[in-house]
């Protein structure tokens, strides 16, 4: 029997399942209350507005086109579309800065292979995005801690990287409601990240995944938009902005897009050439149709369900969490990042929730380059309504007080 093992490139052995795509099989449990997998509610899809699009597509000329093979850069009246929807937010740019990607999973994907070699070292948040870290470590890297507006200076990044054997190549981060912690980069920490990447010479990658999730509290410009008014325009800059349809239409269909300088959009372009030649023609379509039509609409009702169940999550939080138990509090997006007392592991409490409360989480240590964080989880309230929030926070409530009884005893 052929030992597979010995003949997969090195870089395999870098590949790890997700314990959060393991996690959602847990929601096919009807007695499990899931605040595990971050995704969207489905009962909040435009379905109808999708079936009239298809419908539009296939009844008229067009469906001959969606059928077709397409142009790698991706279908262009939507990236003509999301020029428009870039020029909102402080961006501006063209056509040619935008790539459509099958979802900005593959993005971030593409963005690990262009920049990093074996050993090179990517600046992630502790904690990061858990894609984030799947995604680069099939490419080799080291990862260095990236703290907007903390203290460490480019001179200490170099001297890691350098004993890594490696170069910094850029600085990765959600700056907008955090995928695992909910949090928001303020606007220095933004600034100072660009003063970071200035002295070391290195591109950001600005995950824009929730971008469009704020409930309340002040907008915050882009990383990107911060850029361009330092430099004058969008191919001068350094930023490289991901951002998905998945959290506002549909992640079914897998179509997002990368924002960037053009030099940065033509290489991306031929890996993606190589990679499947581009994304469904006939999904780009259907998105710009429903995004042409209605996508004001679409976030707003979105924002108000999500809105509704951060406040029932932090309240149930607020009324049942014992002390010694902290959380974020975010102003958008779709988690809440919970801080154990030092000394309980975030695993075995999982362990210990399915099987005698009937709750799902996801422990944090998976979103910890170094696999510390052995004591925090993450909570989601996307998926859950009030109802199931208030008893799911309830049951793990006692289960922690419980705990740290006995750990106590």
């Amino acid at each position: 029997m052929l030992d597979w093992e010995s003949i997969f490139a090195t870089r395999s052995s870098r590949m790890r399942a997700s314990e959060i795509r393991e996690l959602l099989k847990l929601l096919d449990q009807p007695d499990i209350i899931s605040f595990a997998g971050g995704i969207p509610d489905p009962a909040l899809f435009p379905d109808q507005e999708f079936k009239q699009a298809y419908a539009d597509i296939f009844g008229g000329p067009a469906v001959s086109a969606a059928l077709q093979y397409s142009v790698s850069e991706g279908y262009l009246p939507l990236r003509q579309w999301l020029v428009g929807e870039m020029a909102k937010i402080g961006v501006p740019c063209e056509a040619e800065n935008i790539l459509i990607t099958s979802g900005s999973q593959q993005a971030l994907d593409y963005l690990g292979k262009l920049f990093l070699s074996p050993n090179d070292t990517a600046l992630v948040t502790w904690p990061t995005y858990l894609g984030a870290l799947q995604a680069f470590n099939a490419y080799e890297p080291t990862y260095d801690q990236l703290s907007p507006g903390g203290n460490r200076t480019p001179a200490a990044y170099r001297e890691s990287a350098a004993n890594a054997g490696g170069a910094v190549k850029f600085a990765y981060l959600s700056a907008d409601f955090s995928n695992p912690t909910g949090e928001t980069v303020d606007r220095a920490g933004r600034e100072a990240l660009l003063d970071l990447a200035e002295e070391l010479d290195i591109a950001v990658i600005e995950d824009g995944a929730y971008q469009y999730l704020r409930f309340d509290g002040e907008p915050v410009a882009p990383i990107l938009a911060l850029d361009i008014a330092r430099k004058g325009g969008i191919n001068e800059t350094r930023t490289i902005y991901s951002g998905s349809f998945s959290k506002t239409l549909a992640p079914g269909l897998r179509v997002g897009y990368v924002v960037a300088a053009a030099p940065v959009i033509r290489k991306l372009v031929l890996m993606k050439q190589a990679a499947d030649l581009h994304s469904s023609t006939i999904n780009q379509m259907a998105i710009c149709h429903v995004a042409e039509r209605g996508f004001d609409r679409q976030v707003e009702k979105v924002r108000g369900v999500y809105s509704q169940r951060r406040d029932a999550m932090l309240a149930a939080l607020g009324r049942h969490m014992p002390s010694g138990v902290s959380w974020t509090e975010p102003e958008g997006g779709m988690f809440v990042w919970i801080t154990l007392p030092a000394g309980m592991d975030g695993a075995a409490l999982l362990a210990k929730s399915i099987a005698s409360v009937k709750v799902a989480f996801v422990p944090g240590r998976a979103f910890f380059a170094d696999g510390s964080g052995a004591n925090t989880l993450r909570v989601s309230f996307s998926c859950a309504n009030e109802q199931m929030i208030e008893e799911g926070i309830s049951r793990l409530g006692r289960l922690i007080a419980g705990e740290l009884v006995a750990k106590v005893a």
